[in-house]
């Protein structure tokens, strides 16, 4: 039994290997930014680091005392504010390799395929630059570098399933970019393996699924997989592939950027011989990433992913629909005839009319731009009540009316009760 610091615990990889090793009877130690820790490393010992600026070998030394087997499982996709690519791929973990190696520990160095002399994109730069380092100062050390990893919480197999589900899928380009996407728990065992032998010391190690496909037959068997049937997919032109790829690097959001672009046009695939010698067996296929319970829930989570937000924007559209019809669209004179049956008339009409056109419009901005919508639902639902209560009171007969505009509101507050209630998710 060793004794195992992971860095980066918390993290997609990070989770699975701590939970894989402790299950292979290794003692582990889990290296985590924020605390408490999440719910399945609870049971583990558990210290703080700062991957933004614990970048001094003294920090580490301490951490790593009583170590024999270090992990560093750190990595983003996409930089946000002090989580750079050079913070966390690079001077962080050499400073952690730099202590590692001073007190003799072995080092298992997560990376990614494509993080070798080809290497373009900032990630892979910096992956690789760590990977340099640390093949530098000591003998005691791997480097894995896996393809894309696939597993449920995982954040691209989050995106890719998404995209899978859609009923028109976009494609770059061809969509002929080839993948070689391994199962997380596959890479989970290779590594358990690789931490119980010394025989793979000094050697970078690509861990990938058993054939390279491209990424419109990965998304293809990903729907075969959730039990969606055949993929419609709309290939987008390169062009605007990179017009979008540089939106995404200048905002910060999205699913593409330049990095991630340039990765995917470059290939994610190598040989499977080191993945089979270290499983004994051949990696699973995407067609085994899931069982018939678990991919049922992978296609209710990814249909809800854009189901979900196509429900929010129709609901956005009622309001801003209702609002901007209200100033003046339907006819003024009608609508304070229609305040003056409920009670509402002379200076106070107007106030009213348009106060409320102003709050429908707000609600729909708010339920397009609003980050924490659970409030907004919370007034949607409540406004709709005193309308409806008040209408039915003054304005009975549009419950006969054969446009069902009264009746039109059960649907629309059950639409509001499913975002309230999935708001937290």
């Amino acid at each position: 039994m060793s004794k195992i610091l992971i860095v980066g615990a918390s993290g997609f990889i990070g989770r699975h290997l701590a939970v894989a090793l402790n299950r292979a009877g290794h003692e582990i130690v889990c290296a985590i930014k924020h605390s408490p820790p999440p719910e399945d490393l609870s049971g583990f010992a558990c210290i703080r680091v700062d991957y933004t600026c614990d970048f001094n070998v003294d920090v580490w030394r301490e951490r790593v005392s009583g170590i024999d087997i270090v992990i560093n499982a750190v990595g983003i996709i996409r930089e946000h504010g002090e989580q750079t690519f050079e913070a966390l791929h690079e001077w962080a973990p050499k400073a952690l390799f730099s202590a590692s190696a001073a007190a003799n520990i072995s080092i298992v160095q997560i990376s990614a395929l494509g993080a070798d002399e080809r290497a373009s994109s900032r990630y892979h730069l910096s992956k690789k630059a760590a990977d340099d380092y640390l093949l530098s100062i000591t003998a005691k050390a791997i480097i894995v570098q896996p393809s894309l990893v696939y597993g449920a919480g995982g954040a691209s197999a989050g995106m890719f399933n998404f995209m899978a589900s859609l009923p028109l899928i976009p494609l770059p380009g061809a969509g002929d970019q080839k993948i070689q996407p391994i199962h997380i728990d596959d890479l989970t065992q290779a590594v358990v393996a690789l931490v119980e032998t010394d025989q793979y010391y000094g050697q970078r190690l690509s861990l990938v699924g058993p054939k390279p496909i491209t990424l419109q037959q990965y998304l293809d068997e990903l729907r075969d997989l959730m039990g969606l049937g055949p993929g419609r997919f709309m290939h987008i032109p390169v062009m605007f592939v990179n017009i979008v790829a540089q939106i995404g690097k200048w905002s910060g959001k999205g699913m593409l950027d330049i990095d991630t672009w340039q990765m995917l046009q470059r290939g994610n695939t190598a040989d499977c011989s080191t993945t089979r010698e270290l499983l004994g067996r051949e990696p699973r296929p995407v067609r085994k990433f899931a069982s018939g319970k678990e991919a049922k829930h992978l296609a209710l989570s990814a249909l809800l992913s854009w189901l979900l937000l196509v429900l929010r924007m129709a609901l956005a559209a009622v309001w801003l629909v209702a609002g901007v019809v209200s100033l003046g669209i339907y006819p003024v004179e009608e609508s304070y005839v229609l305040l003056a049956r409920v009670g509402i008339s002379g200076t106070l009409a107007p106030i009213t009319l348009y106060g409320a056109a102003a709050m429908d419009i707000a609600f729909g901005l708010g339920t397009l731009f609003l980050q924490n919508r659970r409030l907004l639902w919370i007034a949607q639902g409540t406004l709709i009540g005193i309308y409806t209560v008040t209408i039915t009171f003054f304005l009975p007969e549009f419950w006969l009316h054969p446009f069902g505009p009264l009746i039109k509101n059960l649907p629309i507050l059950a639409a509001i009760l499913l975002l309230y209630k999935l708001e937290k998710f």
